[in-house]
Formats: C-alpha cells, structure tokens, sequence
C-alpha cells in the first residue's frame, strides 16, 4: 500500500479531510461526534467504488468499508483487502466523505448532500484513470446516473451500463433478505462484476 505521508497526500485529499462544514449538523445526532472525512483516492486508481457514506465503524478506523459490509462487497468484486485499500488501483468515493450520525431508532442518516455539492465534480475530474465505477446504493446511483429509480430496478438493468459502470446493492448485512429475494444477482451479476473487476485493476 502506498505510503499515506504528508508530503505524497493530493492537496484535494487534505482539503476534504480538513472539512468542518457539518461539524454542528452532525453535534446535533444522536452520537454527537465530530467530522472525520475518510478521503481514499489517489490520481492513478483504476477502480471508482462509489458508495454512500461511512458507518460508525469506518469511522473510528479511518478505512472505508472496514466492517462487515466491506467484507461481502470485496467477496462480491472477488478481491482481498490488500488489493482493495491499493490507494493505486482502488478510490472509494462515498456520497458523503463522513459518517452522518443516528437518527433517534439508532439506525444511519443519509448522507447530507453538501458533502456531494461540495467535491465531487472536483474528485471526479481528479480521477482521470477510472475504468469501471462501482455504483453502491441509491444515492450514488442517482448521482452518477441521474434519474431516480429504486434499487432494485437500477440494478437489474446492470447490463444498459456496461461495460464501464455497475449499479450495485448496498453490501450491508440487512440486505440479506434482498439478496435472497433476487438470486439473480448472484448468479448473472456477480461473474460479470469479479470479470470486470479484474479487467479493471490489470
């Protein structure tokens, strides 16, 4: 993994970890925690995995999908861990760069859409080498592909985006029952996306 001192992290990269913009949104949650922007790309990757925001988890480790979700996500891209934190070969873009906070049931608040109106364009124009974009979730769905459309839909019409964009499910653990609902996935999704993937990253 390449080293991540100060002297090789893009300027970009320090700007949004240096962000404070949702510091009294996110002090007014449930968990009352400060911003921490987890920031994970570098000019040269080849691979966008373009999720939604980071969990409690990610957010005291510092690495996105460094939870269960990010175990069954790098099962479905058929990668290891060394291979998915290669800051070279793999960016993480999250629709918002911070973990949002509870809402009063404990449950995720959506990612707050300053932090998508803020950087992304600029992100995105600094990621001139991305092959495949994996799109996780509605929010980067709508983002990345515009109109809205559930889940469910967007995914099942994987095929109208290749060969360089998969709208994926979100890897989380409550999707459980979804996949189970959709076996599909599996079975025609998956082959193509660990194909992808490894086409990608060569």
């Amino acid at each position: 993994m390449p080293d991540d001192s100060p002297a090789l992290v893009p300027p970009l990269v320090e700007e949004i970890r240096a962000c404070r913009v949702c510091a009294a949104r996110f002090a007014a949650t449930r968990t009352a925690h400060r911003p921490r922007p987890v920031a994970w790309f570098r000019p040269g990757a080849r691979l966008l995995v373009a999720g939604q925001a980071p969990g409690m988890r990610v957010h005291e480790s510092g690495r996105p999908f460094d939870d269960r979700s990010g175990d069954r996500l790098r099962d479905w891209m058929g990668i290891d861990r060394e291979t998915f934190y290669d800051l070279t070969r793999v960016a993480v873009v999250p629709m918002a760069f911070c973990f949002p906070g509870y809402d009063a049931k404990g449950s995720d608040l959506p990612p707050p859409p300053i932090c998508a109106e803020l950087w992304h364009e600029r992100v995105m124009a600094a990621l001139p080498g991305i092959r495949l974009k994996l799109l996780i979730g509605a929010h980067a769905h709508r983002w990345h592909l515009g109109e809205r459309m559930g889940v469910t839909e967007r995914v099942m019409g994987w095929r109208d985006h290749l060969p360089d964009v998969l709208p994926l499910p979100h890897p989380s653990w409550r999707n459980t029952a979804w996949l189970r609902r959709n076996p599909w996935f599996e079975d025609a999704l998956l082959p193509v996306l660990r194909l992808k993937v490894q086409e990608a990253l060569q």
